[in-house]
């Protein structure tokens, strides 16, 4: 792993009461390298904004992850250098289904995570917007 991460958990034991299965960690340290600071990714196509046309709160996030993991690959980096993720989601209600298609794309990789329910997205249809910070190593 590239970067240092300290006091590891998964969601099953943080959360018990919820259905979630994803890596994460308290603190993430890195040192020197390439530092992507992402704007939030929505579930819409990179190159045409296009959105994604479902209400279904998985496929969104598949896409939003998606999108994600295209960015840091297009910067030379891997889902492996992902520090940090900001969660924010119109429906409380989608956090389990949101957080655990989110947890296949980071599986073992241990971010820090914050999650916020808001009012609103920048689009009406939107329901997940993620917005991902990864540091590349030299």
């Amino acid at each position: 792993m590239a970067h240092t991460r300290y006091r590891k958990f998964n969601t099953k034991a943080t959360y018990p009461e919820q259905r979630l299965d994803n890596d994460l960690c308290h603190v993430v340290a890195t040192r020197g390298g390439t530092t992507l600071w992402m704007r939030g990714a929505c579930p819409q196509d990179l190159d045409t904004s296009e959105n994604l046309g479902s209400s279904d709160p998985v496929e969104q996030t598949h896409k939003v992850m998606q999108n994600i993991r295209q960015l840091i690959e297009e910067a030379g980096g891997k889902m492996e250098h992902i520090v940090k993720l900001v969660v924010y989601l119109t429906d409380v209600r989608n956090r389990e289904p949101v957080y655990r298609t989110m947890g296949e794309y980071i599986k073992g990789v241990h971010p820090v995570c914050t999650g916020l329910t808001v009012v609103a997205l920048a689009r009406p249809d939107w329901l997940v917007e993620i917005d991902a910070t990864a540091v590349i190593p030299d």
